[in-house]
């Protein structure tokens, strides 16, 4: 019997690790955001941002009312547990999934409380909730072994007190308690309460390298995890080039040798022209990797898809004006496959890819001619992010980015290992080759379009993952008259475009499409974001998304979201605090260009300041170094004194913490690897009570 209970513990504490702890910001289990109630829950004793909306109240509340706990203590911490659920922490309460772990992660006196978690928490809530309910009758028990029928241990009916089911506090917390030094949360009897920290202090500046003279649009490190990277320009063209070491020279990239040439078929004009490219997680076996740009079918037999424009959007192209000589959707938006397979020995050693189209993946027609966004990026769930804006016109108005029906103003996620049949394509209404990840939001919601992963975006100009906290998918979206904003992404948001401009009310000049109201949506809000004012002398500004800061070359800039302007040619950085809190104050950041740049940068004139034209887009290498891309040169972010900016962690972090090494050839999905090791773990148990049965 001991030695039942040992490995039915063992297997429980598995259990847990299988549920991968990642540092989030707000979150509910089923991964989208935290909402604001209209009207207060009646059972659970949360308000503001919430997960819970009344039918889960009320669920809570008949599922506690079966427990029938005769104990009012025990039953005050048995509520609290169950309406954790309700908490804007929830996914990493109950490390993301509520169904398999009925039970957040107490706090357990036994293991640290996390850092950023606030130090009133009681870390020995877990002992507290023993003390009090041991000897409890509790019917319908969330605290069994088997964590109801997930392991093979099954518990009598009859059974219904803790001291029944664990051989001790030790076991049962040993269990439920949770370690919370990986920077999980735990839960300490109510609503999660993390530290505010203060202000920091910006950093002093951010100091340049100039290390190319080319104009590109997008930057890709190289699979592989070496010193290489992939660069696009918008008239169509991807280069394989080598990175140098901070200080060590120029960008190796020949011009007169792309890795992939597709001027012929892409359209280049001022919106127009290759918007991105995607590497597959696993290039470095498959060879297979992505190309989004636009075409014109006019110049091109290959350009022919649906027009976004159509009777399931409840939008009819002949009613549509032509836009800048270009009649409705005559240009389109296309992601195609290709391949660096036959090319070379192994497709990581190749210079150059087939220019042969593998597989069409999107192919779609646009009403107006902006924007269209284009971004493509593989995510760590290994499906790819497809950013597409509200298909142009001024102020949105046939209402794109709130039609459910129409993938316009959208962030699409999509699965591309799992290719659709021609019957599954044509039934679901796919606009190409690939099948739709069986989460995405439309299997709750049947009036969403399949691919759709979240709504209400105007014109998403770079997204990016934190490469250390998966969950903060941040996306930059460019404003119409006033405002441009930082967004952090999450499963089925709506980030409002176009009822809401940022924060502000919008109201359209013009809406054939009709109008969405303010209330029937619950609108998720900018956590950064600037006034057009910023930039006086152009009148307007258009963001440029970025990437949260992780490399060691600038450790006073580590952990801060960089992100500029195209237009103002402003740089910011923004800080989060509390941590993993999902609130952000931001700083412009003043900038230079080093002494020793490799090649010498161009000053404004009258000013030291380093000239760098328009600001394209960011870039991350396999060092996690940043780079900005700009319409006069590739520019590298490197260590303060380089520029005399003072930062106290330099000298100290050089020594101590080296840069990382360069991530394997599968780091956007590493954490697959930890979750295949902890089922590994998880098997070993279960031999071992199979065994120990015998």
């Amino acid at each position: 019997m001991m030695g039942g209970v040992l490995t039915i513990t063992l297997l429980c504490c598995n259990l847990l690790l299988l549920l991968h702890p990642s540092v989030s910001h707000p979150l509910c289990t089923d991964s989208r955001a935290p909402f604001t109630l209209k009207t207060p829950l009646n059972f659970c004793p949360y308000n503001g941002s919430v997960c819970c909306n009344s039918t889960k109240d009320s669920e809570l509340r008949n599922q506690f009312q079966a427990m029938n706990i005769s104990h009012q203590g025990c039953a005050s911490l048995l509520k609290s547990i169950l309406c954790a659920r309700c908490d804007q922490f929830s996914a990493q309460l109950f490390r993301g999934d509520s169904i398999s772990q009925p039970v957040p992660v107490l706090c357990n006196s036994t293991f640290p409380l996390n850092t950023s978690q606030s130090s009133s928490a009681s870390s020995g809530f877990c002992s507290e909730l023993w003390d009090t309910c041991q000897n409890v009758s509790i019917l319908n028990s969330p605290f069994a072994p088997s964590l109801q029928g997930q392991s093979g241990a099954t518990v009598g009916s009859n059974v219904t007190k803790l001291t029944e089911l664990w051989q001790s506090k030790t076991d049962f917390c040993n269990a439920f308690g949770g370690a919370s030094t990986d920077g999980s949360l735990c839960f300490d009897g109510g609503p999660v309460v993390l530290n505010n920290t203060g202000a920091s202090t910006p950093p002093s500046g951010l100091c340049l390298e100039k290390i190319g003279n080319g104009s590109y649009l997008s930057m890709v490190g190289h699979p592989d995890g070496s010193n290489r990277a992939f660069f696009s320009d918008q008239p169509g063209k991807i280069w394989l080039a080598t990175v140098p070491k901070e200080g060590a020279g120029k960008l190796e990239l020949d011009e007169t040798n792309p890795f992939l040439d597709l001027t012929d078929e892409v359209h280049f004009d001022a919106e127009f022209g290759m918007m991105g490219m995607a590497f597959h997680p696993n290039f470095v076996q498959n060879g297979r990797f992505f190309a989004s740009f636009n075409c014109d079918k006019i110049k091109w037999p290959r350009c022919t898809g649906r027009c976004s424009c159509n009777s399931d959007a409840n939008c009819d192209p002949s009613k549509l004006q032509s836009d800048n000589n270009a009649s409705p959707c005559q240009f389109h938006t296309v992601i195609a496959e290709f391949t660096a397979n036959g090319t070379s020995s192994l497709p990581s050693l190749a210079t150059v890819a087939n220019p042969s189209e593998v597989r069409r993946i999107f192919t779609m027609g646009l009403p107006f001619t902006s924007h269209h966004a284009g971004q493509i990026l593989f995510g760590p769930d290994g499906y790819l992010y497809f950013m597409m804006g509200d298909g142009g016109g001024s102020g949105d108005p046939y209402n794109f980015a709130q039609n459910k029906k129409s993938v316009l103003g959208k962030i699409m996620r999509l699965d591309i290992n799992n290719i659709a049949s021609a019957a599954e394509i044509s039934n679901l209404g796919l606009w190409g080759n690939y099948s739709i990840p069986k989460d995405n939001p439309f299997t709750e919601d049947e009036e969403l379009l399949p691919e759709i992963w979240a709504m209400g975006l105007r014109n998403p100009w770079r997204c990016s993952f934190d490469s250390e906290r998966p969950s903060y998918f941040m996306c930059g979206d460019t404003g119409q008259d006033e405002y441009e904003e930082v967004d952090i992404i999450t499963k089925d948001g709506n980030y409002g475009w176009r009822v809401y401009e940022g924060m502000n009310l919008y109201t359209p000049k013009q809406s054939p499409g009709g109008n969405t109201s303010a209330n029937s949506i619950n609108a998720i809000f900018p956590v950064m974001g600037y006034y057009h004012d910023i930039n006086k002398n152009e009148g307007s500004a258009s963001i440029t998304g970025g990437y949260f800061y992780r490399s060691m070359a600038d450790p006073c800039m580590y952990g801060r979201y960089v992100f500029g302007d195209l237009y103002a040619k402003a740089i910011w950085a923004g800080t989060e605090n509390p941590e993993n809190s999902g609130n952000f104050s931001m700083n412009q950041i003043p900038f230079s260009c080093a002494h020793d740049s490799p090649i010498q940068c161009n000053s404004v004139p009258g000013s030291s300041v380093p000239s760098l034209g328009y600001i394209f887009s960011f870039g991350e290498d396999n060092n996690k170094d940043i780079f900005i891309l700009t319409s006069s040169g590739v520019y590298r972010v490197v260590r303060p004194s380089r520029c005399n900016y003072s930062c106290s962690k330099e000298n100290a972090t050089a020594t101590s913490n080296p840069s990382p090494a360069p991530s394997s050839p599968s780091s956007q999905a590493s954490w697959l690897n930890d979750l295949s090791k902890n089922f590994l773990l998880l098997f070993s148990s279960l031999l071992f009570l199979v065994l120990f049965s015998i």
